[in-house]
């Protein structure tokens, strides 16, 4: 996988530009890459400064990045659906986030459920956020 931002991902660049370490931006475009290229109808937007995906201008996917982990947020109903598998995968979770430490590897089943699972959910919903 390329550790460069394919041209569809580049309205990323400002928000990679805040990550320090070379490590945790290479392991953090490897994710956005991965993403964009296993679910390539969805589109890419920054906002509130966080990169996100969206498929029929709804929210499917977002992420945050924190030093010793970056954070994959979901909407609490997916989050909550996939707590426990998350968490028997060794990852944390928050209230509304599922935190992915650097120093692992990223559990891509598990985000591709996840992933799927808000485009299921979610295909008929006309507004950012699940009502």
């Amino acid at each position: 996988m390329t550790t460069d931002l394919t041209d569809d991902l580049q309205v990323f660049a400002p928000f990679l530009a805040t990550i320090d370490d070379a490590d945790h931006q290479i392991a953090f475009i490897t994710v956005l890459n991965w993403v964009h290229t296993t679910f390539p109808q969805l589109k890419p937007k920054l906002a509130w400064n966080q990169p996100m995906f969206t498929d029929h201008d709804t929210f499917i996917i977002g992420f945050s990045v924190a030093k010793p982990h970056f954070s994959v947020a979901l909407e609490k109903v997916t989050l909550d659906h996939f707590h426990d598998q998350i968490v028997a995968a060794g990852d944390e979770t928050t209230k509304m986030l599922w935190k992915i430490s650097f120093t692992k590897p990223v559990n891509y089943p598990l985000l591709t459920q996840a992933i799927q699972y808000n485009l299921d959910t979610k295909i008929n919903t006309t507004t950012f956020w699940r009502k």
